[in-house]
């Protein structure tokens, strides 16, 4: 069984930050485990700009908001980095197991840090009918396919959803060439930052459809269309306005959930509604010792508030370690 100081799981911008905060309120002991085989999570996929505003007053892209921790992490002493490290079990008593390629380790933690992030709502949870051809995806994976993979993963599009990664997706495809036929909401205002509206829709032309909600997607081997039909405030069919957009690619932006399944693997009191730790103090859970911060702990809009709340969770945790010493 190793032991550890203070372990934190997931190397995005959330776990870069509290390991570096972490190291400067004192803690000499950090573990930061990564399940990919890059630092960075989702910023790696993010290339557009508008990272760093408020952080660094600057404009950067995600990449290179990523890039900046990266280097600071890897500058520090005192922070051990595990890539390819795949989290399977976490306990109440801070056990943590762990599986990388051709090893399986047993840790015991005197803290744990969570900054797993979220992951995307699928079309099954919001209940769109129809068949399950080829070209029914997220946002989120058309954006790995066009950014990281470098393969556009269709050519006309219709975006269900309006939250901000469909909205930089509707931008993205347009300017890769595709078609974007449409954005599909079902609520009275887009869900995205105004600014995404703005910039990604507004500024290329592409169609919003406020207070309209998808009937069918339809296609056999591939999409061929989209059914939709207007709805009044308390979500109810308006007759007469149904519409079929004809597109070989539907993208679903409907919302994000936070990735908490080991916290409640160890017993930590959630929130069966949001998926998040009940917690009356910011970061904390109700097992002493461990922590939750970023995406993870709540759904944040930009990544410079998902910074300040990690720095906070490292800074807990080193406390927490040094207070039992």
């Amino acid at each position: 069984m190793e032991r550890r100081d203070i372990v934190i799981v997931g190397g995005g911008p959330a776990g870069m930050a509290a390991a570096i905060s972490a190291r400067e309120a004192g803690a000499q002991d950090v573990l930061l485990l990564e399940r990919d085989r890059f630092l960075g999570g989702i910023l790696n996929q993010c290339v557009h700009t508008g990272f760093g505003v408020e952080y660094f007053s600057e404009t950067l892209t995600g990449p290179e908001y990523a890039q900046r921790f990266e280097d600071k992490v890897r500058g520090t002493e005192g922070i051990e980095i595990s890539l390819s490290s795949f989290v399977t079990e976490l306990t109440g008593d801070k056990k943590i197991t762990v599986i990388s390629p051709g090893r399986t380790r047993d840790i015991r933690a005197k803290s744990v840090v969570m900054a797993t992030g979220c992951r995307e709502r699928t079309r099954e949870m919001v209940h769109v009918p129809g068949t399950r051809p080829a070209g029914v995806l997220s946002a989120g994976l058309a954006q790995k396919l066009i950014n990281a993979e470098g393969f556009l993963p269709g050519k006309e599009i219709v975006i269900i959803g309006s939250g901000d990664i469909g909205l930089i997706m509707a931008r993205r495809f347009t300017l890769e060439g595709a078609k974007v036929k449409a954005l599909i909401e079902i609520n009275a205002k887009a869900t995205g930052l105004v600014r995404n509206v703005a910039q990604c829709a507004e500024d290329f032309d592409i169609p919003i459809f406020l207070e309209h909600r998808v009937l069918e997607i339809k296609g056999k081997n591939r999409v061929e269309s989209v059914r939709a039909v207007r709805v009044d405030g308390q979500g109810s069919v308006i007759p007469g306005t149904e519409m079929e957009i004809f597109c070989d690619t539907a993208l679903f932006s409907v919302g994000l959930i936070p990735e908490n399944e080991l916290i409640e693997m160890a017993g930590v009191e959630m929130n069966k509604k949001t998926n998040t730790p009940v917690s009356n103090e910011i970061n904390r859970t109700s097992i002493p010792g461990i922590f939750v911060c970023g995406n993870s702990y709540g759904i944040y809009d930009i990544v410079d508030n998902v910074t300040k709340d990690s720095e906070t969770a490292g800074r807990q945790a080193a406390e927490y370690v040094m207070e039992r010493k």
